[in-house]
């Protein structure tokens, strides 16, 4: 038999590439400690969760058991262990978790809000691979966002605990704050990671050489 067509024969293995992961060695180059770094945080597990907004304090309620933090406020993000929800829009969010499947989150997610108020209340689906997590930190990563960002990022108006949808050098991205190094996760989509990368090390060009 054609070995072409021989159904017996090992599949050959394929690594999982992330949408950014052929950046990795530049971004390393680039990226200073003293003054700003970039990474791919790749492969998260990300869970979109939507309740009706009448039942959004009774499917908190649980859902925030399940997280072991409350679903956040406006503008907000909750859950500073693993998982973490961010706050998209009314009766909207977005669980990440880095340690666990997208498929296990959304599974145990959407039994504990399902389970007590029907599964016509919420809608839990793994939305994973739909984008990929950038990591932007040091001094001057508020001044690299400044290039393509019109948001105010001043420290007295988005600080850690923040989130918002704005865009980023005409991309739109999910922007969290996680400390006052300061440390901002990019959510993007994977279609637009190799753009957005490629954007942000120019930016930060600048900022490494001025040091």
């Amino acid at each position: 038999m054609d070995e072409a067509v021989n159904p017996t024969l090992p599949l050959p293995r394929v690594e999982r590439q992330s949408p950014a992961g052929h950046l990795a060695q530049r971004c390393a180059a680039t990226g200073s400690d003293s003054t700003v770094t970039l990474y791919e945080v790749p492969f998260l597990a990300q869970v979109e969760l939507r309740v009706d907004p009448g039942e959004e304090r009774c499917a908190a309620r649980t859902a925030g058991e399940f997280l072991g933090c409350a679903l956040p406020e406006p503008g907000r993000w909750t859950g500073h262990g693993r998982p973490h929800a961010l706050w998209c829009g009314p009766g909207w969010y977005l669980v990440v978790d880095d340690s666990a499947t997208g498929r296990g989150l959304a599974a145990g997610l959407a039994a504990a809000v399902g389970g007590e108020y029907g599964a016509q209340c919420a809608s839990v689906v793994d939305v994973s691979a739909q984008r990929t997590v950038l990591e932007l930190r040091g001094p001057r990563a508020r001044e690299v966002l400044a290039h393509g960002c019109d948001l105010d990022l001043h420290p007295r108006r988005f600080g850690p605990g923040n989130y918002t949808h704005t865009l980023l050098a005409k991309a739109t991205v999910g922007l969290q704050q996680l400390d006052n190094g300061p440390t901002y996760r990019l959510l993007v989509r994977a279609s637009y990671a190799d753009y957005l990368v490629n954007w942000l090390l120019d930016a930060m060009c600048e900022h490494v050489m001025e040091h």
